[in-house]
């Protein structure tokens, strides 16, 4: 593209922000189209993105190893069902070096704000480390990448240790402490049980049970290992498999409610049989919603935590927080020495948290302030040339994200095609196509237990969902598989 469009040397083709799964199959896509001309911005010190920085104790992924990896670079050598979170990034770590991308990351330099030039056609990005311009932006910063804390009055005052599990404070010795963890999602009941008998006393502040499900994990043996490394068709057919596997389960958060009454009542008998003796505990730990409406969790050691003499979960709320402690809604001041906050995630901040002005100078963030909408979760109207991976209602509650980053990248490479074989110097998605698009997912939306009625961060604060694919992943992959040019200006 360059060479075509006589770009100057520090001008980029393509400006890549994010160096996770996003960011790295579209370097490679890149690669494979003969475009060397990118760059990748990465705001940490080194690569890997979300499974780079979620390096909590416990930290494992809920897919299938055999799915979380890409179809063009498989892993054979995965040595558990389910990936540790080491394994993960060490994943990462060998498709940097095998597709030779470490030259083209600038590691520690953020994004902080981006402008479109429609005289130029050209993105001027304002970094950490300076000013760069590309023709195309794209961002794949991930929907976890922004931790979220909640408003609790007092927290500036707290005298001890405070840290969220996505940066985990690994100097800090938890041996003796009283410690207190909020939040009881994906990333709590995996580290709870790792400090659990590590602490003093842990103090567990629940808002909402979770739907937990048993973890149906096991070693991968060294034979298993061997034929999937050396019979290819045997990894394609168990990869196959395990797809398939996961894929059904959308069926019961659309259309059939009677496949998710029979998951709840497997949640439920996990949940008596791991805890058999307290009927006031189960009672706190029974969701009063339906399964799926919330993530899904995958555990064994979670609940057996609870009934550990030292650890109390308490569903009372928090009024606020003190000098030393946590002060309850019902009025009991408990002592501590750290607070960890395992709150999950800003997703709406993902996209908006940085300061993209596209045409006539309209900001991103204004244009998302009530949840970002954008067409087939790749392109937003209003700014020409800039492209999200995993964009908007492209997330998944029953399958590998790794399916649908292939499919956004096919679909972007599509665009950049299009660009480069009939000289065209910027694409917009038209706003009608936008609408139009995300009329029909939200109608696709309703009936799912996605929209069932609990609170959810798949949900916005006017309460539509923009963050879960209503839908087969089969059927994303096949509305990206080729570029739409007509629906473009």
């Amino acid at each position: 593209m360059s060479e075509a469009k006589g770009l100057s040397p520090d001008i980029f083709d393509v400006a890549i922000v994010g160096s996770g799964f996003g960011g790295l199959c579209m370097a490679i896509a890149l690669q494979r189209d003969g475009i060397d001309n990118f760059v990748i911005l990465e705001k940490d010190e080194d690569f890997g993105g979300t499974w780079r920085v979620n390096d909590y104790p416990g930290a494992a992924c809920d897919v299938a190893s055999h799915l979380y990896s890409f179809s063009f670079f498989q892993n054979p050598e995965w040595t558990r069902r389910f990936p540790p979170r080491d394994e993960i990034w060490e994943y990462t770590r060998s498709v940097v070096h095998h597709f030779r991308l470490a030259p083209k990351i600038r590691l520690s330099t953020e994004l902080e704000g981006a402008e479109y030039d429609e005289a130029t056609g050209l993105w001027t990005l304002a970094t950490s480390r300076g000013i760069m311009r590309a023709r195309i932006v794209v961002l794949a910063v991930g929907a976890l990448s922004r931790p979220a804390f909640p408003a609790i009055a007092g927290l500036d005052r707290f005298k001890g240790t405070v840290f969220h599990s996505a940066r985990w404070n690994h100097a800090y010795d938890l041996t003796g402490k009283r410690v207190a963890v909020i939040g009881t999602g994906a990333s709590a009941i995996q580290f709870v049980p790792e400090i659990a008998g590590k602490v003093a006393r842990l103090d567990l502040y629940q808002r909402t049970p979770p739907w937990i499900l048993p973890r149906r994990d096991r070693a991968i043996t060294r034979p298993e290992r061997w034929l999937l490394r050396h019979v290819k068709a045997l990894q394609w057919l168990y990869r196959g498999w395990q797809y398939l596997q996961w894929e059904w389960r959308y069926i019961g958060f659309s259309s059939m409610p009677w496949l998710i009454r029979a998951m709840q009542a497997m949640a439920l008998r996990h949940l008596r049989r791991q805890i058999p003796d307290d009927a006031e505990l189960r009672r706190k730990l029974t969701p009063d919603y339906a399964l799926g409406c919330k993530r899904v969790l995958l555990t064994n050691d979670y609940y057996p935590a609870l009934t550990r003499p030292n650890v109390e979960l308490l569903t009372c709320g928090i009024e606020a927080i003190g000098e030393d402690g946590i002060t309850g809604r019902d009025g009991v001041v408990r002592p501590v020495d750290a607070i960890i906050f395992g709150t999950g995630f800003d997703v709406a901040e993902s996209w908006t948290g940085f300061d993209i002005r596209g045409r006539g100078g309209v900001s991103l963030a204004e244009t998302g302030k009530d949840g970002l909408e954008a067409y087939k979760g790749c392109a937003v109207a209003g700014f020409p040339n800039l492209y999200l991976i995993i964009g908007p209602n492209t997330a998944l509650g029953h399958n590998s994200i790794i399916y649908m980053i292939e499919s956004s990248v096919r679909y972007v490479m599509g665009a950049i095609r299009a660009m480069r074989g009939k000289g065209i110097a910027s694409l917009e998605v038209k706003r009608a196509a936008q609408t139009r698009y995300n009329a029909a997912i939200q109608e696709r939306l309703k009936g799912t237990v996605w929209n069932s009625g609990c609170k959810s961060w798949y949900l916005a604060g006017n309460g539509k969902n923009y963050t879960l694919w209503p839908g087969f992943t089969f059927q994303y992959r096949r509305i990206t598989r080729e570029f739409d040019l007509a629906n473009y200006d």
